[in-house]
Parts: C-alpha cells; structure tokens; sequence
C-alpha cells in the first residue's frame, strides 16, 4: 500500500494548475518568437503554483477497486522550473505510515495545449522503488494512473495552492 500511496504523490507532487496556469491557445507559425517566451511564462506560472500546494486525494489499486478509498496528502514544498525542456525540481513531503520525509525529485511535465502532464517513466525514488505514471492536472485537480512493479492504478483529488491554506 505505501507503495500506492508514494506513487500517488509522486504522480500528485508532479502537476498541480487550474486555468490561470494554463495559457491561451497555441500561437501560429508568424508568432513563433512569441511562443517561446509565453511557454517560459506559463512554466514559471506553474512551478510558482506548485511551490507549496497541497495535494489531498485517493488512489485505487488494480483489481481491488471496490475497497474503501482512503484520504491522502501530500504538499509540494518547492518547485523550480530546470534549464532542461520540460523539467522540474521540486521537494515533497511525504507522510504516510512509516514514511516521514521531505524527497527530492526531477520531474517531466509536459504540456496538452494548456494541461500539465505530469509524467514519469521508471523513475527512482530512494527507499520507495520504482514508479511511472501520467497525472494531468485541471482547474484545480489531478487526475491519472499510476504504475510501480506489477502493481497499478488510478488517483484524483484537489489541489490546494499555498495562497488558499
């Protein structure tokens, strides 16, 4: 289960917006120039948005989806927008049974016209394991699947931002 629930937050810890993160629709080609500029300002949008968020939600676990859904937080200390193309730095702090801490993790988050996906291929978090995920986030929530060795499953949930706690 802790397994489930650190994938959870990993997925969480990766997307948090609503629609004033998101920008307008995708520029034409005469306004190139312009893209990359409005794409640097909606990735610090976002990175200043997750900076201190609360993600409270559930997750399910495949083949045991009939099972009473269990409340989980997470906060996302910091978020840093990295020089590399669609990554992030972020610090997350995790409680949850036996794990208590705050862990480090550099993390994908790519962009469906104005949606953040999270996004996570194999990626290692010390002491927890291995875990890969999609979570898009939307006006103020989170939704997605999860993946960590055979097992697998969904999250959603409500983002709070820093501002609104």
């Amino acid at each position: 289960m802790i397994r489930s629930i650190v994938l959870a937050f990993a997925c969480i810890a990766m997307f948090a917006s609503n629609d004033s993160v998101a920008t307008a629709q995708a520029p034409s080609e005469s306004q190139a120039p312009a893209e990359s500029t409005e794409s640097g300002a909606r990735e610090l949008r976002l990175a200043k948005y997750l900076s201190g968020a609360t993600f409270t939600g559930h997750f399910t676990v495949d083949g045991k989806e009939d099972r009473a859904l269990k409340p989980e937080s997470y906060t996302i200390k910091s978020c840093e927008k990295l020089p590399e193309p669609d990554m992030y730095s972020m610090k997350v702090a995790i409680k949850y049974g036996d794990t208590d801490g705050e862990f480090p993790m550099q993390l994908k988050i790519l962009w469906a016209d104005r949606t953040p996906v999270i996004t996570m291929d194999s990626v290692w978090i010390p002491g927890l394991g291995t875990f890969s995920s999609r979570v898009l986030i939307h006006d103020g929530r989170y939704a997605g699947t999860w993946q960590h060795d055979a097992k697998g499953g969904h999250l959603f949930g409500k983002i709070t931002p820093a501002n609104e706690q």
